[in-house]
């Protein structure tokens, strides 16, 4: 069966947030999520931080909140869980500048500014740890798998990494950078303006991610941000990696806030996506592992910018990469899927362990705290 997949094929239950993007990923060198990201106390935001174990409510009383806000006219950002993408990791809600995370391993948030800022949802109080004691030694044979599986699977993802990122080196020989940078310069002097006295200000995402459903990216997403859409045509990432670093370099320069999305096989070289919502334009590369399927505003070929003659004389060492990448990636997916499944044997023990209307409490003042909030921001627009 194919594993690469794209998410809106998927059953994605009632997420219905347009603008959905992960709380992080599985890379070959470990989880990365750009947690800094998703609140900044120096403009005024909160976060309400969930510290509790898996299966313990986290998800349902995030989406019960997603639910609530969206049916207010207010505008949403869906965090999802890359290792189980039917899952909330977070609700983020720019008008109202308040957020819930899920604050717990691997993307563990630790309060800075005790209630000025942040407030913890501490739904392991409502946990019977007496009971949960009583199974420590299957939870900890559970967790342990549940962790071996992870790091077996970043094993595949580094190889299949390994073998593209050759490819991308094999391409950049046959690149003309000059060409891309004076695209990516006719580019920004239409769509961005000049410098501007102040940078603009960046924030990383990760738009894609190779999950227990296959590798997904939420071009939705993109759609929704930015009706303006350049599709980057690049299999190998030569021309698309120094384009869209160059296109964001100059975005900022020219003031303009961004949404950087890297590779996550490559997260700290490579970008995939750039958003830039304040103009309603965004970049996307179209690959093999995604592609953009959908109408855009421009299609811009990397063959352009290549000697393709002379790439053509690689394309048996190229073919076998794309192949084995596949492989690995396919394999990837498959320990992803097995390490959910361990995953939902942990979660099995927290339910029948949990005081489940002491959840609902806890949701209904969450929910009851954002509605607060909600009446302060609609009225102070009236």
């Amino acid at each position: 069966m194919e594993n690469i997949g794209n998410a809106a094929s998927r059953d994605e239950r009632d997420i219905q947030a347009p603008v959905r993007f992960f709380m992080g990923a599985n890379t070959p060198g470990g989880f990365v999520g750009y947690l800094d990201d998703l609140y900044d106390p120096d403009e005024g935001w909160q976060a309400y931080l969930i510290k509790s174990g898996p299966g313990t409510g986290k998800s349902s009383l995030m989406r019960r909140l997603l639910r609530d806000m969206t049916a207010l006219g207010l505008e949403a950002e869906a965090i999802l869980c890359s290792s189980d993408p039917d899952s909330l990791d977070g609700v983020r809600l720019p008008e109202l500048k308040a957020c819930i995370i899920d604050a717990t391993a691997p993307h563990i948030i630790e309060p800075k500014y005790w209630g000025a800022i942040e407030q913890i949802v501490n739904l392991s109080a409502c946990m019977d740890a007496h009971s949960l004691h009583a199974h420590a030694p299957e939870i900890i044979q559970a967790t342990t798998a549940c962790s071996a599986l992870h790091a077996r699977g970043r094993k595949f993802l580094g190889a299949a990494a390994s073998l593209l990122g050759d490819s991308r080196r094999i391409a950049a020989g046959y690149t003309d950078q000059g060409k891309i940078l004076r695209c990516a310069a006719r580019i920004a002097a239409r769509e961005f303006g000049g410098r501007a006295e102040h940078p603009g200000k960046e924030i990383r995402r990760f738009l894609s991610a190779v999950t227990p459903q296959g590798l997904l990216v939420f071009h939705e997403t993109l759609q929704a941000l930015c009706p303006r859409i350049y599709s980057l045509e690049d299999e190998y990432g030569a021309s698309s990696r120094l384009l869209l670093e160059e296109l964001r370099r100059r975005a900022l320069e020219a003031g303009l806030d961004v949404i950087s999305c890297a590779c996550p096989l490559f997260p700290d070289e490579k970008l995939d996506h750039l958003l830039i919502p304040a103009i309603g334009v965004g970049f996307t590369t179209s690959n093999p592992w995604h592609k953009a399927d959908f109408p855009v505003f421009r299609r811009i070929h990397a063959a352009r910018f290549t000697d393709t003659q002379g790439l053509r004389a690689r394309r048996q060492l190229l073919s076998f990469n794309r192949r084995a990448a596949k492989e690995l990636l396919n394999e990837a997916v498959s320990i992803s899927a097995e390490a959910k499944q361990v995953h939902d044997v942990m979660e099995q023990f927290n339910i029948v362990a949990m005081d489940w209307e002491g959840v609902a409490m806890l949701t209904e003042w969450v929910v009851s705290e954002f509605r607060s909030l909600a009446e302060e921001a609609l009225g102070a627009g009236d």
